[in-house]
């Protein structure tokens, strides 16, 4: 008897069929919830909400019945996901209502979280942090806030630490894409991505470097995939054969820190066969003669030196990327998080200049971001250098939210305890620790940090966690305030003066979160807060009322029942960020776009029918003027061939009109479609207007509101208006920067890895000197590089992301579904080195770094790692150097899968321009457990 006809006699068959037959769509069956006096056939409802992870911007509908999220269905009508979900988004109705959450406020006492309620917990956390801003200073505290807060949230949060009246706020920005924020904008103008997922679907070539979006970013493969069947081609440049490389029809393998080489070393041969597009270049860039000389230098040999990358190898990716126009460059943390961070995103930067590929569809600097609103975050909240929009924190910046939060600026001043404070940068979260811990002569403020406040940010996610650790027990007080505890409950080990706050997640509150593509989309509210939960702006209100500024931050919001309304809040947010475009996108156009997803094309993102017709799917900023303008949103950045009205946009002009006598206008005839100025101008202002003829066409009561002030500035927006009716745009014509002589580098140059394992090359191309007073505190760079690591640490090491979890992994790592998926830490190590330290697969190693620090995981023997480099992913935690810190955590709270944290191990490097730490390349030893 066969297996088919055993199989068919059991009834297996038939019965497998006979109930197929009858399952519905959804294969796994719901979750039921069983209550008292409600009836069987209770209410159900879809919620249309997005995925709480990465930055794609997956849509997810939520059906919830009495209050019970039952199920997940797919977003087919999704133009970001198409109904597709990574193993992360399929299981986010676990992280709602995950059995390992945060369910009470709790303190520590004696080494032991004891519950406590809400009102002792605002009054004691409270009233400590009152004490301590009287007697050592308002900057004496330091606001951690959180790329997983929704725009609404992200920007109260920057609100509510002004009215404290301090710039020591930070978030998870910092410590991923903070150098493509600022290398991309001190370029072209905005620091964001120029195009979008889906735009792919143009191109003819795509670099991926430093980006493994197979699983950092699963579902914006899709639309990569789907240019590949098209015919375009696909060079992937990694230290490591990654999931993403497999597809590739190139692939580049290279020394991680070398990255800069190996863009120029490209270039050096686009220039050398003239496959530059001269045309762009003369007529929209400044500088680039400049960076001629500096590729000049790198003939392939010495590229090939420093780099490890044949000639052959460079000249194909030039060769593919120049001659199958339009092409994209799509880059992660792989090339931001490096001492030379800003230097490198400036490089590619440049590479996308030089072949005209900025401003086109398939082409664009495509920076696939973290969190699923790390975007949004950056865009409007906790910034220590600037307040929402990027307004900077100079007088007329304050003054401008001061008239619109509808306080006197001498209020908001005397907040503060000097102007001085008021427009100094704070610390960074990436250096917070060394607030703590370094000597009080060297801080540039009054007094070291004595309180933290984690508001939603994992601290396994940053660098030298020993120092970490040191600095948390030498604080008055540690706040956590989040949905899971963080590794923040364990690692510290204190016996007092921490407090866990339980924050409701994304999917108990509603708002809005901003995609990699600048798509802004309404979330709504899934469940009501479970436990005893609270949305994180109803905790912010709650301590501002402790702090006595609760009027002042609510002045224009309506509070119910201790909670700041949403909506509200957006329309602060539209009233006031003039400058990125957060104006147009009011709740009613968001909300609407969300149920009309449908009606949104997969490729161009725009609405060909219905409610919607002729918007961008999410009005992707800058969104200009007031939402009664209507502008559609802004798909591809710095498109000369759309007018701005239709989406279209220059390069800003944001450096003045010239510079060492050259100008920095854009050439004749560069200007957008429809323009009235057909030549390059500068921003607008009153003056500007008056000049040209235009200051009639405001209203009599724009013209009131918009005297003495620029388009940044003009609460009536009719600058904006009047601006685009004339077919410009309010930010001027300009060309793009090659050449940024503000910065360390005004071209971008290579230089070592701080823990360089090349000790012949780090006298040739050195790091900086050390400084003094960066961001407040000293920096070290040379005095670190100097010291010979490697010969103790002859392994280079370098990390990542894994598909299965995200970030910090609290969240993902407390999920049973996929916990399942990956249930260890481990190091990925080649055969060779393995064989040579006599390392078998599966077994426990040491891996120990030049911080005194040693991580006991499981070794992955796998050739995608070559000889001389190990790799790890970064989301684990719950271990240090050994030990489980099950225990340490409140019960019911650890996750279900802990590790090692690979930032234990992690050494110093800052870039130069942002203090993004340096977590691509640093030298380890592997031995034997």
């Amino acid at each position: 008897m066969n297996r088919r006809s055993f199989l068919l006699r059991a009834g297996i068959i038939g019965g497998a069929g006979l109930a197929a037959s009858r399952l519905p769509m959804q294969a796994i069956s719901p979750a039921e919830a069983i209550e008292v006096n409600v009836p069987p056939d209770g209410k159900v409802e879809v919620k249309h909400t997005v995925c709480s992870h990465c930055s794609v911007g997956c849509s997810v509908e939520a059906v919830v019945k009495n209050g019970v999220w039952i199920r997940q269905d797919t977003a087919f009508d999704s133009p970001i996901n198409l109904g597709a979900h990574c193993a992360k988004g399929a299981s986010v109705r676990e992280h709602g209502h995950g059995e390992n959450r945060l369910r009470y406020p709790m303190k520590l006492v004696d080494g032991k979280y004891q519950r406590i309620s809400w009102d002792q917990a605002i009054a004691e956390v409270g009233g400590k942090l009152l004490e301590i801003r009287e007697k050592s200073g308002q900057d004496a505290v330091f606001w951690i806030g959180s790329s997983k807060h929704n725009n609404e949230q992200s920007y109260l949060l920057r609100k509510f630490v002004s009215m404290w009246g301090s710039n020591n706020c930070d978030h998870q920005a910092r410590i991923c894409h903070s150098t493509t924020v600022a290398g991309v904008a001190q370029t072209y103008g905005y620091g964001a991505m120029t195009n979008s997922f889906n735009d792919l679907h143009h191109s003819k070539a795509v670099l991926f470097i430093g980006s493994n979006p197979a699983e950092a970013h699963p579902i914006s493969m899709l639309h990569f995939l789907h240019a590949k069947e098209l015919g375009a081609k696909m060079i992937v440049v990694d230290p490591r054969f990654t999931r993403t490389a497999r597809f590739a029809h190139h692939y580049v393998r290279i020394r991680p820190g070398t990255d800069i080489a190996f863009v120029w070393g490209m270039l050096w041969h686009i220039f050398q066969n003239g496959w530059e597009d001269k045309e762009y270049i003369a007529q929209r860039t400044y500088g680039l003669d400049e960076v001629r000389k500096e590729v000049a230098k790198w003939t392939p040999d010495k590229v090939a030196d420093v780099t490890g990358v044949p000639e052959s190898a460079v000249f194909k990716a030039a060769e593919m990327l120049a001659t199958n126009r339009p092409s994209s460059v799509v880059w992660c943390m792989g090339i931001t998080q490096h001492h030379v961070g800003t230097a490198n995103v400036r490089a590619l930067s440049i590479l996308q200049l030089v072949l005209g590929n900025i401003g086109i569809a398939g082409g664009g600097a495509n920076i696939y971001r973290g969190h699923d609103n790390v975007q949004g975050a950056t865009d409007v909240g906790p910034n220590p250098d600037s307040l929402p929009g990027y307004y900077g924190i100079a007088e007329g910046a304050w003054k401008h939210f001061a008239t619109v939060w509808g306080v006197d600026y001498q209020w908001l001043l005397s907040r503060f305890a000097s102007k001085a404070l008021m427009e100094k940068p704070g610390m960074t979260v990436s250096r917070w620790f060394d607030g703590v811990l370094e000597q009080k002569e060297f801080i540039d403020q009054p007094s070291p940090l004595r309180a933290v406040v984690y508001w939603g940010h994992a601290p396994n996610s940053q660098t030298r966690l020993p120092d970490m650790k040191a600095a948390m027990q030498k604080l008055d007080m540690l706040v956590v305030i989040d949905p899971y505890p963080s590794m923040t409950a364990a690692m510290h080990g204190r016996k007092d003066g921490v407090y866990l706050l339980p924050a409701a997640t994304q999917f108990e509150t509603q708002g809005s979160c901003t995609a990699s593509n600048r798509s802004i989309q309404w979330r709504e509210r899934v469940i009501q807060p479970l436990f005893e939960c609270k949305t994180d702006h109803e905790i912010m209100y709650l301590f501002a009322k402790k702090f006595g500024f609760a009027d002042q931050l609510c002045k224009n919001i309506k509070v119910a029942n201790n909670e700041p309304v949403i909506e509200d809040i957006l329309r602060e947010i539209n009233r006031s960020c003039w400058t990125i475009g957060y104006t147009g996108c009011s709740p009613e156009r968001l909300k609407l776009h969300m149920l009309n997803k449908h009606t949104f094309d997969p490729t161009t993102l725009r609405a060909e029918s219905g409610p919607c017709k002729g918007d961008y799917y999410g009005l992707p900023w800058p969104c200009w003027g007031a939402p009664e303008l209507k502008h559609p949103g802004t798909p591809i950045l710095y498109d000369l061939s759309k007018p701005v009205m239709e989406g279209g946009l220059p390069f800003r002009a944001n450096w003045g009109v010239e510079h060492d006598g050259k100008s920095l206008l854009a050439g004749d005839g560069s200007t957008n479609k429809g323009s009235q100025l057909d030549v390059g101008y500068p921003e607008f202002d009153h003056v500007f207007l008056k000049r040209l003829g235009w200051w009639n066409d405001l209203t009599p009561e724009e013209q009131a509101q918009a005297e003495g002030k620029n388009w940044k500035t003009d609460l009536s927006g009719g600058i904006i208006r009047v601006v685009i009716q004339h077919g410009c745009a309010p930010y001027g014509n300009a060309r793009a920067r090659c050449h940024v002589w503000n910065f360390p580098d005004p071209v971008p140059v290579h230089r070592e890895p701080i823990m360089s394992p090349r000790r012949d090359l780090v006298a040739q191309y050195p790091t900086f000197d050390n400084k003094k007073a960066f961001w407040r505190l000293p920096t070290l760079y040379k005095s670190v590089q100097q010291v010979d690591f490697s010969k103790d640490f002859p392994l280079i090491m370098t990390s990542g992301r894994l598909v299965e979890y995200e970030g910090g992994g609290d969240e993902t790592r407390s999920n049973p579904w996929l916990a399942e998926l990956q249930q260890a830490m481990f190091v990925e190590i080649s055969p060779v080195d393995a064989r040579r330290m006599g390392i078998a697969k599966g077994q426990f190693v040491w891996v120990e770094t030049p911080n005194g620090a040693r991580l006991k995981v499981h070794a992955m023997v796998t050739p995608r790692v070559p000889e001389g480099l190990v790799w790890m992913p970064f989301h684990f935690g719950g271990w240090w150097m050994g030990e489980d810190l099950v225990h340490q955590y409140p019960e019911g709270t650890a996750p279900l899968v802990r590790g090692e944290a690979v930032n234990t191990g992690w050494t110093y490097g800052y870039d130069a321009v942002t203090m993004m730490q340096e977590t691509k390349v640093s030298l380890c030893r592997v031995v034997r457990a």
